[in-house]
């Protein structure tokens, strides 16, 4: 089993970094997920661990991932990211140049289950949601431009779905129309930081995850800048 990457552990919770092509929680269909890498480490010193699902990122991306080490705990984790106060921020890479260095999306989702994809409709629909994001450029190499993500909202591949839209899909993402070839199992999205306040607290809790370590993911230019 892969040894696991932790970013912060308490007594409540703990934060690892996902590494990509695995599934965030336990599965009938695979042994190894980060669920299970999770609860094979709290075991080797607690007799019967809780490990609770407190969200989860696609099996492609990689990035911050919370689980609860308390039932109590994970119901308020839960209710603090479904009241959308928990801040996200992703980066990804694509092949082409935003028409624009910065912008805001707006558009109009809509689940396809049948394909297991998020499909982009021109109007507000019965079946379509909402979903918004910001995005900056803040990088650029040989593979493509670094964007700096922000959804302020939390739909099925958000933004995959929307990057694509734009004519910009995530490299690697053939679902979303990527013709770049990259890792199996993964494609150039990556949940950098999670960042919430506790209820009657001014202090700002933020976890972050390091970047993949390949070469699509060196950018010299962004860390001396400050930008993420």
């Amino acid at each position: 089993m892969t040894e696991l990457e932790i970013i912060h552990e308490t007594n409540n919770y703990i934060v690892v970094n996902k590494k990509a092509g695995r599934i965030s929680e336990k599965s009938p269909y695979e042994s190894n997920t980060v669920e299970d890498q999770v609860f094979q480490y709290l075991l080797k010193n607690i007799k019967k661990p809780y490990v609770g699902v407190v969200h989860r990122l696609d099996r492609v991306t990689s990035g911050v991932l919370i689980f609860a080490k308390k039932k109590s705990i994970l119901a308020e984790l839960n209710l603090l990211f479904s009241s959308r106060k928990v801040q996200k921020t992703y980066l990804a890479i694509v092949s082409s140049k935003p028409p624009k260095n910065k912008g805001t999306l707006i558009n109009f989702l809509v689940k396809n289950n049948l394909e297991k994809k998020a499909e982009i409709v021109p109007t507000k629909t019965k079946n379509s949601q909402d979903c918004r994001l910001t995005y900056e450029v803040i990088g650029q190499n040989k593979f493509g431009y670094l964007l700096k993500i922000n959804p302020t909202t939390g739909r099925f591949h958000q933004i995959r779905a929307q990057l694509s839209h734009l004519g910009l899909p995530i490299i690697g993402d053939k679902k979303y129309g990527s013709e770049q070839e990259y890792f199996p199992l993964s494609i150039g999205l990556h949940a950098l930081k999670i960042a919430y306040k506790i209820q009657d607290s001014d202090e700002l809790t933020v976890f972050e995850a390091k970047m993949p370590n390949n070469p699509f993911w060196k950018f010299e230019d962004i860390i001396s800048t400050n930008k993420i």
